[in-house]
């Protein structure tokens, strides 16, 4: 069941967001050197990496300064990216890997290796299932950039105070993972999305 609706409602969005996508793609090719999409690693169900996909936001070769994004304010960021972070629109082909099979429409946001090696046992069990494209944890933290701006040292406050409370959130949701459930945490993230 969870497999049929991810399907029909990737399908679904993918269909409705074609023209938006289209001209995100033009103003990101016009905007800055690079291509439309930025391709990064994460750790999907059962420890398993794969490529999860997002409109390209950030100059070339970005994330070889860190992977964090710290505030709306960084350097890295192109003008249209500020945008389409801001309403969340860099997220939408990430509908492409729920389509693969990679994700699905809620679960745990996938990480990076670089802190999934750092779960614990019990932290490790959100690995078994799906990354999703939101759940409890992205509504939580929406302004988690923000947050990270105003710390000294990012990287020590997401992964000491940030990350264990987004997989907190995570365990709750694994805890009944039924689709009435997926569909309250979709139409709070679409308000959620409203609200800023």
């Amino acid at each position: 069941m969870k497999r049929a609706f991810d399907l029909l409602f990737s399908f679904t969005i993918l269909t409705l967001f074609l023209p938006f996508g289209m001209l995100i793609s033009m103003l990101i090719v016009i905007g800055s050197k690079g291509g439309i999409f930025y391709r990064q690693e994460r750790i999907g169900k059962h420890g398993k990496p794969f490529m999860l996909l997002k409109f390209r936001s950030m100059r070339i070769d970005s994330d070889q300064r860190g992977k964090l994004t710290i505030g709306m304010n960084d350097s890295r960021i192109t003008q249209i990216g500020l945008f389409i972070r801001k309403y969340k629109l860099d997220e939408f082909p990430q509908f492409i890997n729920v389509l693969l099979g990679e994700m699905s429409i809620v679960g745990p946001r996938p990480e990076v290796e670089e802190f999934v090696s750092l779960y614990n046992t019990s932290q490790k069990r959100v690995l078994e299932v799906k990354p999703g494209v939101t759940d409890y944890a992205s509504i939580e933290y929406f302004n988690e950039n923000a947050i990270l701006a105003e710390s000294n040292n990012p990287k020590k406050t997401y992964i000491e105070t940030i990350m264990p409370e987004k997989i907190r959130l995570n365990q709750k949701y694994i805890s009944n993972p039924t689709l009435a459930h997926d569909l309250k945490i979709i139409f709070r993230t679409i308000l959620r999305i409203l609200k800023n």
